[in-house]
């Protein structure tokens, strides 16, 4: 099958949408509101959203009395765990406005990875969107520690954008785009298209968020790019307040052009 084309974004039927802890906790919390305003206008056109939300350790800090991301994993785990609940019911609290309700899904990586767990996830998530059900997937910090983990969000969000055969993967952070290096450097130019066979020589992707309450940075949104677009999903990576210009089909961010003529199924 052929890949989504980027004029053809409006278009699409399934996409997932994965959002970083820095965009939506904290002094950002706000952003919220926007981001659920541009995800009920893909789904009022009928297109099928999933929603991967970062956040749960950081949006959890504040009710732990944390002014930065505990090292130690119990802390973690527990911030996670209080966190998950109040970030589902932000969400929830704006859907409501649209008459949207949510669904949370809470993965590690076996689940997305080994059977029987894999075809359970697949099923779960197939039949929460034929029931018009927005799907909210994080990782579940609160027991996923060493090797249960994904690594970062962009991977968990590249996992499932394979899994149920997504469309598009558009990838929010607080930049507008990918940059041959970071932003803020000397020389920094936007990369505005990526082929599916460029080697991508010669550019510095940074490995970590700006903010510190995230895990990924430029380098993992690439990682996950180059995963899901083997799998025939294209990606396009941008910011949060580019969202619903990004879900409109408008020409924003960095677009990774999918494989073409994949059998998604000889990758699954």
């Amino acid at each position: 099958m052929s890949g989504l084309a980027r004029d053809n974004v409006a278009g699409a039927k399934r996409v997932v949408v994965k959002v970083g802890s820095s965009s939506i906790s904290g002094a950002n919390s706000d952003q919220i509101t926007p981001l659920v305003d541009a995800l009920a206008e893909a789904y009022g056109r009928g297109t099928e959203v999933v929603l991967i939300s970062s956040g749960a350790v950081a949006t959890g800090m504040p009710f732990l009395n944390l002014d930065k991301r505990p090292s130690d994993v119990a802390t973690q785990q527990a911030a996670a765990a209080v966190g998950q609940n109040v970030l589902i019911f932000r969400y929830q609290e704006s859907l409501d406005r649209y008459g949207i309700a949510a669904g949370t899904v809470l993965l590690t990586e076996g689940d997305a990875l080994n059977e029987p767990h894999r075809s359970n996830t697949r099923r779960a998530l197939e039949r929460l969107l034929d029931l018009r059900i927005l799907p909210v997937v994080n990782e579940n910090d609160t027991v996923a520690v060493y090797g249960l983990r994904f690594g970062s969000n962009d991977r968990l969000a590249a996992l499932v954008a394979t899994l149920i055969h997504a469309d598009l993967l558009i990838m929010l952070s607080d930049v507008d785009a990918l940059y041959t290096k970071p932003p803020h450097l000397p020389g920094a130019e936007k990369l505005d298209f990526i082929a599916a066979d460029d080697p991508l020589d010669g550019f510095e992707f940074s490995s970590s968020g700006a903010t510190g309450v995230g895990t990924g940075g430029a380098s993992t949104k690439v990682v996950a790019a180059r995963l899901a677009t083997k799998a025939g999903t294209a990606v396009l990576v941008t910011s949060t307040e580019l969202a619903a210009a990004a879900l409109r089909g408008e020409h924003v961010g960095t677009w990774f052009e999918p494989t073409a003529s994949v059998e998604r199924r000889a990758l699954l």
